[in-house]
């Protein structure tokens, strides 16, 4: 009996290992043969929640996972190109789409899963190009999940004859509660709905639980896969904890109304099960869609209820940051260069204004260490990043059109403008690291650096402040007083190195915090430089 029991885990452990496996090679095969543009769905088809749920089946058939779904969907809300209700649409879209892999469960192929397995390989190992390979991998995750489950049905299979199963599942069947905690907890730990709803498959078809039994577990299951969501949360913005917990609260109200009508629910089940003439796995994967399904259609109308309790259940002001640019308009392009010229130059100005404030953010959490500070500054980072895609994008489709020698030279002023903020954006991105690297390595500057870093970082701030008004209204005085505060920041970095050598020689400051107040100075520097050259662009050419 002993040697049974070992071989039942082993098998079990070990077939798992190959179903999550194989789930792990199918889905990266299918993002790759989608030519791995998954944000660019989620970004671009939510702008309403029914085309949200749309989005989110989609991306989990691709991905095979609604806890990669549901993460992608956090970090859109946290960069600020989401709403909650839009990333609500595409949670409940993910549920849906996760009940693809059951459906493919369902299919009895296991008895072909080794053929599989050898003509992914084959694929995988034989053919160079890029698509045949995607194919391949996906072939061999289809394989490896089906070989995965044969070894997990031989070990189960001798759980129906165990008289402590048997007691488990009528334990079950009698308090469905027991079951949504067993199929939530066993979720959290195999961090697979797909798997464990599998494994249930795997159980019902041996016989060993009954679909009464089966149902709460599912509801489990679904429970259960929320905790990457979470995860994935923590440190994130307040609009991206809320759109975590969102699924929580989602999956927490379909299982209680679906308890509620657990009976119904079953015949209905059974319903499906005779009317389709449906295997047991089938019966299981009907059972998963449906629940997913209805879930939607019964909580769609009220998205805009879901995101007002999460909002009270998670408080806090959510400061989130516009990623996308308000005034690039293409037709603008063709009809009138000039006018479209002038909203790029208002976007380059709203570019610059997050250029000020991310150093501002990034002093305060120098001088406060509260890591809020740095999670808006690398935000808004993100925002520039994007900005100077857009607003290049923009810029080179007007260079493609009839424009005159003046605007050609205002043109050539706002693309060298933007790559200067873009860089601007770049160093306060590595103040941040330096920072980051000095909180967790217990490096403490002297009362002397720290005050002189503070004011260098002052006067960049207000010459990068001044160099975009310059900009913005064009202004040769604002444009030639930034030049000098330029001057001013680098005989500051002369006078610092100097004061901080002594200090090094005195034994006042560690080689470590030296090193740190060295490149922090550095790319205060150069923030400095890159404020000039904007500023040089007003001084040369009339923008």
């Amino acid at each position: 009996m002993e040697i049974e029991v070992q071989k039942l885990i082993f098998e079990f452990i070990g077939g798992l290992g190959i179903f999550l496996l194989g789930l792990k090679f199918m889905g990266e095969g299918l993002q790759k043969s989608a030519g791995d543009r998954l944000r660019d769905i989620l970004d671009r088809f939510t702008s309403n929640p029914f085309l949200g749920v749309l989005a989110g089946i989609t991306v989990t058939i691709l991905i095979q996972s609604s806890s990669g779904t549901t993460v992608l969907t956090v970090g859109l809300v946290n960069a600020g190109f989401m709403t909650l209700r839009q990333a609500i649409g595409v949670i409940m879209g993910a549920n849906i789409g996760t009940t693809v892999t059951a459906f493919i469960i369902g299919f009895n192929v296991g008895e072909y899963s080794l053929p599989i397995l050898a003509i992914g390989c084959f694929m995988l190992f034989f053919f160079k190009h890029e698509k045949v390979n995607a194919v391949g991998q996906v072939i061999f995750g289809f394989g490896a999940l089906f070989f995965g489950l044969t070894l997990m049905s031989n070990g189960m299979a001798p759980l129906s004859s165990l008289e402590a199963f048997h007691e488990l599942t009528i334990r079950m069947s009698d308090d469905p509660v027991l079951g949504v905690v067993i199929g939530t907890v066993f979720t959290l730990v195999v961090q697979s709905s797909s798997a464990t709803i599998g494994i249930l498959q795997q159980l019902f078809s041996e016989g060993a639980i009954n679909l009464q039994a089966a149902l709460p577990v599912l509801f489990g299951d679904n429970l259960g896969t929320t905790i990457t969501a979470i995860l994935a949360s923590i440190g994130a913005s307040v609009a991206a904890k809320r759109a975590a917990f969102t699924h929580v609260i989602f999956n927490l109200i379909g299982a209680a109304i679906f308890l509620s009508f657990l009976g119904i629910f079953t015949n209905l089940v059974e319903y499906l099960q005779n009317l389709f003439d449906l295997n047991e796995k089938m019966t299981i994967a009907f059972g998963h869609g449906t629940f997913n399904v209805l879930n939607t259609i019964i909580q769609f109308p009220f998205i805009a209820g879901l995101a007002w309790i999460v909002t009270k259940l998670i408080p806090g002001e959510d400061v989130t940051i516009e990623h996308r640019a308000k005034h690039l308009d293409p037709i603008f392009i063709k009809q009138s260069p000039t006018l479209a010229l002038s909203q790029a130059k208002t976007e380059v100005i709203r570019m610059g204004e997050y250029a000020s404030q991310g150093l501002e953010e990034t002093n305060l959490f120098l001088t406060t260490k509260n890591q809020k500070h740095a999670d808006l500054a690398m935000q808004i980072e993100e925002a520039i990043n994007n900005l100077d895609r857009e607003i290049t994008h923009y810029l080179v489709n007007i260079s493609s059109s009839t424009i005159s020698e003046q605007e050609s030279a205002k043109h050539t002023a706002l693309m060298d403008s933007v790559r200067d903020i873009e860089r601007i954006g770049d160093h306060f991105e590595n103040l941040i690291e330096l920072i980051e690297f000095k909180i967790s390595n217990k490096v403490d500057l002297t009362e002397q650096a720290r005050n002189d870093l503070n004011s260098m970082f002052d006067l960049v701030i207000l010459t990068v402040k001044q160099s975009v008004k310059a900009l913005e209204n064009m202004s040769r005085e604002e444009a030639l007083a930034v030049v000098k505060k330029e001057d001013e920041i680098d005989e500051m970095e002369r006078k610092y190195r100097k004061k901080h050598i002594i200090r090094m020689n005195e034994g006042m400051c560690v080689p470590s915090a030296g090193i740190i107040f060295v490149d922090m100075v550095s790319n205060l520097e150069r923030i400095g430089d890159h404020a000039v050259n904007i500023a040089e662009e007003v001084l040369g050419e009339r923008v």
